[in-house]
């Protein structure tokens, strides 16, 4: 067949012409159904990969109920527009979820971050992955009731109720525990001003993990030091750094709850005539893994995409296909300690570093 033929679509008639059957003949060979001997059936599929026919995906899905595609949704932001990519996070997330999908047979839809409420049911998934669904998630519940499974986090499906634990799983972190842990090597490191910069935003994530830096303040005396970013983004990371450099009693330790650049961080601290750790110790969440390159290697706090990725899908995957499996999975946060946060007889003598222009 020339390359102008393929242009044209084949149809199901144009095998049976070709194969020398009926039209039935060559469904029930392709599809895998019907009794036929396996050498016509091995005739049939011969004659359709030569033509380059393709099945038609609408009716497939009409026969089988099926569309064999995922749904990943980002929920973190929701009243600004921003792509997956943007964020180290959400960009290793949704490439794990989609090796992991298609290891399974699946293909994976990224789901608007943002958009007119129910616009996600406009799109037909046999189940879906929500990460840090908003508070009350209206994605989660609409799915849900849709009868379509979800694989989120404890809290979203709690908030829904009952339905979500025939239809729902989970994949969840104990945030809280893992910022503890953060501030406690922090304080053990010598910082007694600590700050934290976190998103405005009703994640579980981001609610989980600032009250438990406000509760540690607390049990200490010490009072909170928290700048919130408006959305997503590196630069309103680096804005919230420079607010807090600037104030008339600096911290000397500084946590990120949200993704960031590590280079430009540091560059942007250094602009301050701070030095790392020298006099400002600084422990990232994040993905990027520039961060173990830099000068000082920054210390990191990991919520492993690609983990729960693979959890998230083969919990969505033995859902559909009608296996038992666990209802959810409790992963813990991976804590790496480098020389940005290193104890004072760990640390590297101090560089001289001259102030430049905050800016």
């Amino acid at each position: 067949m020339s390359q102008s033929d393929r242009s044209v679509r084949v149809r199901l008639v144009d095998v049976a012409r070709v194969a020398g059957v009926s039209k039935t003949t060559v469904s029930d060979a392709l599809n895998g159904t019907g009794r036929l001997p396996a050498s016509t059936r091995e005739h049939v599929r011969q004659v359709a990969r030569t033509l380059g026919y393709r099945p038609n995906a609408t009716a497939r899905l009409l026969r089988s109920g099926h569309t064999r595609l995922l749904g990943l949704a980002a929920r973190e932001y929701v009243e600004t527009p921003w792509v997956y990519a943007d964020l180290a996070y959400f960009s290793q997330l949704a490439i794990a979820t989609t090796r992991v999908a298609l290891s399974h047979g699946y293909g994976v839809v990224l789901l608007p971050t943002s958009g007119p409420e129910d616009c996600w049911l406009d799109i037909p998934l046999d189940g879906v992955f929500v990460v840090d669904p908003v508070e009350a998630d209206p994605m989660v519940g609409d799915f849900l009731a849709a009868g379509v499974p979800v694989v989120s986090d404890r809290r979203a499906l709690a908030e829904i109720g009952s339905a979500a634990r025939e239809t729902g799983r989970w994949v969840d972190f104990d945030y809280g525990g893992a910022v503890r842990q953060v501030l406690d090597h922090l304080e053990d490191a010598g910082a007694e001003r600590i700050a934290v910069v976190a998103a405005e935003a009703t994640a579980c994530f981001h609610q989980q993990s600032v009250g438990a830096y406000q509760d540690w303040c607390a049990e200490r005396g010490r009072e909170p030091r928290i700048v919130y970013m408006p959305g997503p983004g590196v630069q309103h990371t680096l804005d919230a750094v420079k607010d807090l450099l600037a104030a008339p009693v600096p911290p000397d330790a500084i946590f990120t709850l949200v993704e960031v650049s590590p280079p430009l961080l540091l560059d942007t601290i250094r602009r301050f005539g701070r030095s790392v750790p020298g006099d400002l110790l600084l422990v990232c969440t994040t993905e990027d893994p520039a961060a173990s390159y830099t000068d000082p290697p920054i210390s990191t706090l990991s919520f492993l995409p690609v983990e729960t990725a693979q959890v998230a899908v083969e919990l969505l995957v033995d859902r559909l296909e009608g296996r038992e499996g666990d209802p959810g999975r409790l992963l813990s946060a991976d804590f790496q300690i480098r020389a940005s946060s290193a104890f004072p007889d760990q640390r590297p003598p101090r560089p001289a570093v001259s102030p430049l222009t905050p800016g």
